[in-house]
């Protein structure tokens, strides 16, 4: 992980097995995500994949703990107690997603819980556990019928087809397609937008928000929603925007 201009850059480095999460991974990433969550310094997320052929074709089923240790081979690391962003880790900063290449499985899972997606003409998607006889985990029958008209996202966990790049952005898996030497200079236009455009305290309140009404009902939500509102309102960042229009300059925030 790197970290430059309040973003930091989370590679998945496994080209030989394309980015596939063994358990040293999952380790790596959980730690990342704690850091992200903690530092200060850190506004804005973005993950990506090493090697121009994956962003993650899921778990690497070769290196995964042996079915008798586990209650889902599907999901080989979790018994190790090992939080993932894809399975509730609560960070609330924005998280963009640059794919190039295959999505698969547990890449997908992650997909899942990013913000903003962005993916290159030839990448593919698909969870592919059901042709092995696994249930897709690490909440892919969760978010995905949440995300996604219900006739796609039971399409995709039934049936596990691959799909590209254009499908994806029509179902509305994806932000933007763009060509592959294109991938990571889109989502770092994201990124350098959510940390010069927006205030980051502001971000993170409508993200929790959003992400915590879907298991309330909507009076819940929006008391919810004025209880965050409240809180930003008093912040160094809440003066400094309408300071800053009304001086017609662009807003410095501190995420304070």
């Amino acid at each position: 992980m790197s970290v430059l201009n309040h973003v930091a850059t989370v590679t998945i480095n496994r080209p030989e097995a394309m980015n596939a999460i063994d358990p040293e991974t999952s380790e790596r990433l959980s730690g990342f995500w704690k850091e992200i969550r903690d530092n200060d310094d850190i506004w804005v997320a973005v993950v990506t994949g090493t090697g121009g052929k994956a962003f993650c074709a899921g778990a690497d089923l070769k290196k995964a703990i042996p079915r008798g240790q586990t209650d889902n081979p599907s999901q080989p690391f979790k018994s190790q107690g090992i939080p993932s962003l894809d399975d509730g880790f609560e960070l609330w900063k924005p998280v963009i997603a640059a794919v190039d290449g295959y999505c698969l499985g547990a890449g997908m899972t992650l997909l899942s819980a990013c913000d903003i997606r962005i993916a290159s003409t030839t990448s593919s998607f698909g969870l592919p556990e059901v042709k092995r006889g696994i249930v897709p985990t690490l909440g892919a029958t969760q978010r995905f019928p949440r995300q996604l008209p219900w006739s796609t996202a039971l399409e995709m966990l039934l049936l596990g087809d691959m799909f590209g790049a254009e499908d994806a952005l029509r179902y509305g898996l994806i932000n933007q397609v763009v060509d592959s030497s294109e991938v990571m200079a889109t989502a770092m236009n994201y990124a350098t937008r959510l940390t010069t455009e927006v205030a980051p305290l502001t971000t993170r309140a409508i993200k929790e928000a959003a992400i915590r009404s879907q298991s309330l009902s909507l009076e819940e939500g929006i008391r919810l929603e004025r209880l965050l509102s409240n809180h930003v309102n008093r912040t160094d960042d809440a003066k400094e925007g309408p300071r800053a229009f009304a001086e017609k300059r662009p807003p410095a925030y501190r995420a304070q």
